[in-house]
């Protein structure tokens, strides 16, 4: 059986002839490095290495295409349209037009087990982006498809020898934070350092200049920073709370899920040490990997 959950999210498309050299000058990650087709995980930066933005960014032959959390497209197109200058480049927000989904597998007809990372192919009377994003601890697909689409798309992934499920947002949400996955937007991310919430995927430190690049140099020749990205367990853990030790703020959680969260934590917090997170006492579990 093929299980699947509707992503809310929004989307950009960039197309010109500068557009590759545009956002490669605006985003954390070598998009220019990926192939075509291919897809990476990046951030936009403010001036002080801040995170403002995380998208999944892919490179096709026509377009670029930017897969955002919900309600994110407009204030990252603003952004974007600030620094065109000269640039033939042109952004629009596809939100409207363009849906997705996520596969908790790679059971997906069309999808070549043996293809690139990234492809492209007919599904329900339409074409589909597909993306190998790991959202859950087990690699899986995020579909891209018109929206008209969406009735017939869902029709073709239920065959005779492929029945498909659907899962709500918050069942997908608790595998992510059981897998120690990261997400900016659920996580409440916005304004840290990608470093100190396990955003080391989404980073490249040899690919040239962009918005906070100074930053992240001083960062990488440092070799570490003050927080990571940890999982904490306890009963009811509150997301979205301060962490303390012995009185003393030591870090904030981000989404939970029962007796698991995910967790921006001071490093130098001793790995027995109980916690304290909302009135609720709470151990560090391990640490958590970073965003897929």
């Amino acid at each position: 059986m093929t299980v699947f959950t509707r992503l809310p999210s929004s989307a950009l498309r960039l197309t010109g002839a500068d557009r590759l050299d545009f956002v490669q000058g605006q985003m954390t990650n070598n998009l220019k490095a990926a192939p075509t087709p291919g897809m990476v995980p990046a951030c936009f930066l403010n001036h002080k290495g801040q995170i403002e933005f995380f998208a999944h960014i892919y490179k096709r032959e026509q377009d670029i295409y930017l897969h955002l959390a919900e309600g994110q497209a407009p204030a990252l197109a603003a952004r974007l349209r600030k620094y065109i200058i000269f640039d033939a480049v042109e952004v629009q927000d596809v939100t409207d037009q363009l849906a997705s989904l996520h596969v908790w597998s790679e059971a997906v007809p069309g999808w070549d087990a043996a293809g690139g990372a990234v492809q492209t192919f007919e599904l329900g009377g339409g074409s589909v982006l597909a993306g190998q994003i790991d959202r859950t601890g087990m690699p899986g697909l995020d579909l891209h498809y018109l929206r008209r689409h969406e009735a017939t798309l869902l029709a073709a992934l239920n065959t005779d020898e492929n029945s498909h499920a659907e899962l709500p947002f918050a069942d997908l949400e608790a595998a992510r934070v059981r897998a120690g996955i990261s997400d900016v937007t659920q996580d409440g991310w916005t304004g840290l350092l990608p470093q100190e919430v396990g955003l080391d995927s989404a980073m490249s430190y040899r690919k040239g200049c962009y918005v906070g690049q100074e930053i992240m140099a001083r960062l990488e020749a440092r070799g570490n920073t003050r927080y990571h990205l940890a999982q904490l367990s306890g009963e009811a853990l509150p997301a979205h709370t301060d962490i303390l030790l012995g009185g003393k703020l030591v870090g904030r959680t981000g989404s939970s899920v029962g007796d698991l969260a995910l967790a921006r934590l001071r490093k130098d917090v001793p790995p027995d040490a109980m916690l304290e997170v909302g009135g609720v006492m709470a151990r560090l579990e391990t640490p958590a990997v970073s965003a897929g």
